[in-house]
């Protein structure tokens, strides 16, 4: 992470040095807060490689990366490990449920996420939690309370 942000700083700062116009901010931030844009902390922490032509005028800002781009390292990375299963994008969505869900996180706190609105969707992943036997199971309620004794 902190190679990434080195990187990202070195672009920013030298996109600024060239007078860019800055990031692309999604919805109104850019009406809300009109100098966010130059800011680092607004910064992409995976920028696009070069600056990107802003239609009508003649500013040229950093966005992130096109998905196809990020699906085609995926691919090269999955191709160079010998991977013989296919691996998506939306794979790790899958494992990141599938992990909350064997990290024992409740299953409607999975069905918040996007993706996962429908109860179908997110009970594919059932056969991740791990199960309980009768032994394992304790009522929370059952507590031991410290023997006092009178004097």
């Amino acid at each position: 992470m902190k190679n990434q942000l080195a990187v990202v700083s070195g672009l920013h700062e030298q996109d600024v040095a060239t007078g860019y116009a800055g990031v692309i901010l999604v919805g109104s931030l850019e009406k809300k807060y009109p100098f966010a844009v130059k800011d680092f902390i607004r910064q992409w922490l995976l920028p696009q490689k070069e600056l990107t032509p802003i239609s009508g005028t003649k500013e040229w800002r950093r966005y992130h990366p096109h998905e196809s781009h990020v699906q085609g390292a995926l691919k090269r990375a999955a191709r160079m490990e010998k991977l013989t299963r296919r691996v998506k994008l939306h794979t790790f969505r899958h494992s990141f449920a599938a992990h909350l869900l064997q990290a024992d996180c409740d299953i409607r706190t999975v069905q918040t996420m996007p993706a996962h609105t429908g109860v179908r969707t997110t009970m594919m992943y059932a056969h991740c939690i791990p199960g309980k036997t009768t032994k394992e199971a304790k009522n929370q309620l059952n507590f031991q309370v410290p023997f006092h004794r009178e004097i």
